[in-house]
């Protein structure tokens, strides 16, 4: 059994990556429904550092609730240390991973035990190792539950509808923005792996890691405007969104759709004259999604790409990282 403390990052106060501090904390005790997991890994994401900021960047109304200190985090890999009384189908000693009790901010996963929803996990994929298997939760489920199945029935915060995917096949085009990211890249093969062709959105750098995972057409942003180049598009599924996402309707054909992961304000009367649909989801917890996404990645369909690794206690060190942009895959934290 683990000792009484361990170590955490937590957030005392919003700012820049300096904020995050290193303490010793009590370990977590699992209750009704939950294991305690030690923590292997830890895949850091948008939130993160969303949440490092004071989530300022979203419109109030949207805004989850939560009380500093806060330990930030969602996505983990690591061991089931203890299990509750009324969970099955897990045990002591299993491998899992998860995004844990997202779109809330208690995940808690910066730290060496972690306590989780059992709905939340699935058993790691045996063919990859923890710091791969940490990058998967958020970003894998995000591209998951926007192109292959949403999977719930929770209302968005973003739009009123419901939003549906669009049936991938042969003779689908799927154009993908921020590409190289960790949502773009599974979509990409996630895309891919459902026979669409797709056209790979990025900066220079990234083309022979894009054209590696399966793209058909790429796209330096940096040289050309895509917006420009496509047309005809089926689908296009914008990992960056925000004010500028609205310039992709044009690629698209009558009776196509663009998803913006990052949420964008859209004039209605301009989709409707231009016959497209603008639809988004907000990515939450779960683990039978995962265990889907847990055996094409097994079977070498979807792989992870990682661009780099920090210590946990270096989580500060993580987070600059990300603040520079042009990420390759994910970040991911590692924990002794």
């Amino acid at each position: 059994m683990p000792t009484h403390t361990m170590r955490a990052i937590r957030l005392y106060e919003h700012g820049g990556p300096e904020v995050l501090r290193c303490d010793q904390v009590p370990v977590p005790e699992a209750g009704p429904g939950e294991v305690l997991v030690r923590v292997h890994a830890v895949g850091v994401n948008p939130p993160d550092w969303y949440l490092r900021d004071g989530l300022t960047n979203l419109p109030p109304e949207t805004r989850p609730k939560f009380r500093l200190p806060v330990i930030p985090g969602t996505d983990v890999s690591g061991v089931i240390e203890a299990v509750a009384a009324d969970v099955d189908g897990f045990s002591p000693g299993d491998e899992v991973f998860g995004l844990l009790r997202f779109p809330s901010f208690d995940g808690g996963a910066y730290a060496e035990y972690v306590t989780a929803p059992a709905s939340d996990l699935a058993r790691k994929p045996t063919g990859i190792d923890h710091v791969h298997a940490a990058g998967v939760p958020m970003a894998g489920l995000t591209a998951w539950q926007f192109l292959i199945e949403l999977g719930h029935d929770h209302p968005s915060p973003f739009q009123e509808a419901r939003h549906r995917p669009v049936p991938l096949g042969a003779d689908t085009t799927v154009l993908i923005n921020g590409a190289a990211g960790g949502v773009g890249h599974f979509g990409l093969q996630l895309a891919k792996w459902r026979g669409a062709r797709v056209i790979a959105v990025a900066s220079g750098g990234h083309e022979s890691f894009l054209r590696k995972l399966g793209a058909d057409r790429f796209i330096d942003y940096t040289k050309s405007r895509p917006e420009e180049l496509v047309r005809g598009a089926d689908l296009v599924l914008d990992t960056v969104g925000g004010s500028a996402s609205s310039r992709f309707l044009r690629t698209l054909k009558r009776g196509g759709a663009l998803f913006p992961v990052f949420f964008a304000d859209f004039k209605d009367e301009e989709s409707a004259k231009l016959g497209v649909t603008v639809s988004a989801a907000q990515v939450r917890s779960n683990g039978a999604q995962l265990a889907e996404l847990g055996s094409l990645l097994d079977a070498g369909t979807v792989r992870v790409a990682i661009d780099s690794t920090f210590p946990l206690a270096d989580a500060w060190a993580a987070h600059e990282r990300a603040s520079r942009g042009h990420i390759q895959g994910k970040i991911v934290l590692t924990v002794a």
